[in-house]
């Protein structure tokens, strides 16, 4: 007997649980009519569109050293950091090889200068017998062709000498511009490979006071870029700083990313000059940048996140009790809704009234309103047409306007205060 009635103590709190959340259950599911709602006032604003591109940080002029010749290396001036001036000696190569030649071809040109020097003497006595009737004119002439071919082998001993001299020259390296040494790729003892085609890069000079970024910029957006854009540029090693620059240079020919592909991509390299980079940035490093394309003054602007799309006969959607349960997403599988593939860009603007209907005092009727909007900024649309300034429009919750909300509906709404845009900021 104690046994049961301290089981029914058990079920009786139980029970009055599970009546009271059955009751809170049915209370609110009598309210799913009811939708809250954000909203917004309709303002003008300064709409700045941004095209948001990565790329890498490079100096604007850079040189590779490279040697024309090949040898071992035997001396480097410098370390990588250093800081030169132009005609500044960099690396020494061995120039045994290349000093002998030059010797050797300046004997040459003695040679033949000496030579010279006696054919022509013989030509002149030639001459003077010629004169005298004492010799033929066959002879004369075969020492005037003498003469011209030691003047040609002159010529040629020259010429050699000046290839062998330059080749000497190249053995010792010089700073081409001022700059910073970037990087050394050779060490003392090392064979600096030189030639024409391919030739091993030994060193590299830049100047690290003029900064660029080469970022890729897509297709669709490169039109609308014009060179001297401003442009806001945040480095990653720089975390919470911005800097500014401007386009310097746009490429003509577009760079492509998985041709032939369904993912295929097409990209113009552009370059961004920075305008006062930091003292410790570095070639290589990671960059983003926002280039400021175009700028609208004080236009009519919405939230990004009030613009949504609803079929072109939205108005026969509007809440009743005949289709209470359809939602516009899946009208076109009843026959009664025409065209309802055919989407628009659509607000819902509050008022207070709604075919002879007047909204509560804490109520207001959701109506749908086509807009035209243009230019893009991070937060806001500039708007054509379709709305006015100080209108009261929709902009929240995602799940109500993308999905719930249809044209006449009562709403119970949140007004928000207009944040300042980022733009606006700025510009103030």
């Amino acid at each position: 007997m104690i046994q049961k009635l301290k089981k029914k103590t058990i079920w009786i709190p139980l029970l009055i649980i599970l009546i009271a959340v059955a009751s809170a259950v049915i209370k609110f599911s009598g309210d799913d009519d009811q939708i809250s709602v954000i909203s917004e006032r309709v303002k003008k604003r300064d709409i700045v569109h941004k095209i948001n591109a990565s790329g890498i940080i490079q100096p604007e002029e850079e040189v590779q050293i490279t040697s024309m010749v090949s040898g071992w290396i035997t001396d480097i001036t410098v370390l990588e950091g250093d800081t030169v001036k132009p005609g500044q000696h960099l690396i020494s190569i061995d120039k045994k090889q290349y000093q002998a030649a030059y010797d050797q071809t300046a004997s040459q040109v003695k040679s033949s200068e000496a030579n010279l020097k006696k054919i022509k003497s013989q030509m002149s006595r030639t001459e003077t017998l010629y004169a005298q009737k004492l010799i033929s004119k066959q002879e004369i002439e075969q020492v005037e062709a003498s003469y011209e071919l030691a003047i040609s082998q002159v010529e040629q001993a020259r010429a050699a000498l000046l290839s062998r001299e330059d080749e000497l020259s190249k053995t010792r390296l010089v700073a081409p511009k001022y700059g910073i040494v970037t990087s050394l790729t050779k060490e003392e003892g090392e064979m600096a490979l030189g030639g024409m085609f391919n030739p091993g890069v030994l060193m590299t000079i830049a100047d690290l006071e003029f900064m660029e970024v080469l970022v890729d910029v897509n297709e669709n957006d490169v039109v609308t870029i014009n060179i001297g854009d401003t442009t806001e540029i945040e480095i990653d090693a720089f975390p919470d700083t911005v800097f500014f620059g401007v386009v310097s240079e746009i490429a003509h020919t577009a760079q492509n990313l998985n041709m032939g592909s369904q993912q295929q991509v097409t990209n113009f390299k552009v370059k961004v000059k920075i305008l006062e980079p930091p003292k410790r940035i570095r070639p290589g490093m990671s960059s983003t940048v926002n280039i400021i394309s175009e700028t609208i003054n004080n236009t009519i602007s919405i939230p990004i996140q009030a613009l949504v799309s609803r079929p072109e006969n939205y108005h026969k959607l509007k809440d009743n009790k005949e289709h209470d349960n359809i939602k516009w997403k899946d009208a076109d599988k009843n026959d009664r809704y025409s065209g309802i593939n055919k989407s628009l860009d659509v607000v819902f603007v509050l008022v207070d009234e709604f075919e002879d209907e007047k909204a509560s005092e804490d109520e207001k009727f959701a109506l749908v309103r086509p807009v035209d909007v243009g230019l893009s900024s991070e937060d806001y649309y500039s708007v054509k047409s379709g709305v006015k300034e100080n209108e009261l429009i929709v902009t929240g919750r995602y799940r109500v306007l993308s999905k719930e909300l249809q044209h006449g509906m009562r709403v119970n709404y949140e007004e928000e205060s207009n944040p300042l845009s980022v733009e606006t900021q700025k510009t103030d």
